[in-house]
Formats: structure tokens, sequence, C-alpha cells
């Protein structure tokens, strides 16, 4: 267990959001392992690992408690939360019930303008991945799913999957960096745009229930095994790409 005088953050160059830009590096630390479950950190521990005060890092961590990610713990600091494997198969579960069927339901509903934008957010997940910057790329992640699932004109739906996608844990993520293969899985963005523009619905629908699963199975863990997601009416396994995409 890391103790606060050896925290694997990074200092935070000066900006001009700065809390912004602390709590995505926490969430950041949180999702992919760095900060610890059931450790309680303080502020001016976590202030000194990135080199800012400890106000912006307590304006941060109410954030990211609201968020569900810490809770806070009187007169010491923040917690973070605790995530059981069945809360992360209940997460990846609602997600699959959720995403692919409201993004397939857009398909062919997307103005062919819009397209290139998207591209471009793709592009920067694909860039983070090899630059292997996991918070740039859980970002950018974030934002392209965001941005297709928004085509569907429900905004509680889009907070709440951003909200499940912010809930759960990928500490294999820096397995899949240091293997060399997280960008694979970064240029699926674009695969998945390939496959909405052609108007490919059914295709639209494996690809990103395939997409999702992955958040459970190899990023949660870098274990490259297949493994079946069991949710009603569906029986993924995780590692079978779908007949429709070339090249995946």
């Amino acid at each position: 267990m890391s103790s606060e005088n050896d925290l694997p953050l990074t200092p935070i160059s000066p900006v001009r959001n700065l809390r912004q830009t602390v709590t995505e590096h926490l969430r950041t630390a949180i999702i992919v392992g760095d900060l610890q479950e059931g450790v309680v950190y303080s502020a001016p521990s976590l202030g000194a690992a990135f080199g800012v005060s400890a106000t912006p890092v307590r304006e941060a961590m109410m954030d990211l408690a609201r968020e569900g990610l810490v809770e806070t713990v009187k007169n010491k600091g923040f917690r973070v939360t605790a995530v059981k494997e069945r809360d992360l198969d209940e997460i990846t579960e609602i997600r699959l019930l959720l995403e692919p069927p409201v993004v397939r339901s857009v398909v062919g509903s997307i103005p062919v303008k819009d397209f290139p934008a998207m591209r471009a957010l793709a592009d920067e997940t694909v860039v983070a991945a090899e630059e292997k910057d996991l918070k740039a790329y859980l970002v950018g992640d974030r934002k392209f799913h965001a941005r297709v699932l928004s085509y569907a004109g429900n905004s509680q739906l889009v907070e709440l999957a951003t909200g499940l996608r912010t809930r759960t844990r990928m500490y294999g993520l820096k397995l899949l960096v240091e293997r060399g293969v997280l960008p694979d899985s970064a240029r699926e963005h674009h695969t998945l745009l390939d496959l909405m523009e052609a108007g490919d619905a059914a295709g639209t629908h494996q690809l990103l229930a395939r997409h999702i699963g992955h958040a459970r199975g190899l990023w949660a863990s870098g274990n490259d095994q297949s493994e079946d997601l069991h949710v009603p009416g569906i029986t993924l396994n995780v590692e079978a790409p779908p007949a429709s995409v070339k090249g995946s």
C-alpha cells in the first residue's frame, strides 16, 4: 500500500482552470488504481504531489464525492470508495442495456456534416493512447461517447451513461499501455463511426457492446481471457469481434 509521501502523481503545470484539471487528474488516478480503494488521502499531501495548494484539491475532491468516487472523512481527508466486483458487473449490465440500443437507434439520422467533428474526438483518444496519456485518453473517451449518445436527444440519458462510465474501474489500462495495445482499442471509435456512417445499425450495436464489454473484462484487469457478460437478452463474449467489422 502506498504512503502519502510516495504518491504516483505527476505535478500539474499552471493552467487557467486548476480545479477542473486537478479533478481530471484525481479521477484518472482513482479509475486506473493509482489512488487505492479504502485509503484516506489528505488534501495537503495530494496538493504537494501535484505541486498545487490544498484548496483546489479539496474543491476537486468534493466534485468527485458527488460522483461517488470518494467520501469525506472528517478532519482527515477523503477515502477512495471501494467498488465490489458485483458493482462493476451491474454497471456494465446497465450500460449494455442502455447505450448499444440507443446508439443503434440514431444510425441514419446523424447529419453527414457532423461526422468530421466526431472523428476529431476519436482522434483525440488515439493520440492520447499513443502518447500513453491516460488522463487525456479517459477524458477523450468520455467526450466521444457523450457526443454519440447526444443524438438521441435525451440529456438525462447522456448524464446517466457518463456517470456510469465514471464509476467504472479500469485497473488494466496501465497494463494495456505497457503492452502497447491501448491504441488499438482507441481506434475502435473510428470503426464505430465507419459503421454508423455506412448505416450499419446492427454492426454498430455489436461493436459498441463489445467496446463496453472491454471496460469490464480486458480494460478492468488487463486479463485477455475471454469473458462472457450476461445481460437479460444478451450474451456477449467481449473478445469476439463483430462479423461486420473489417480489420478489428
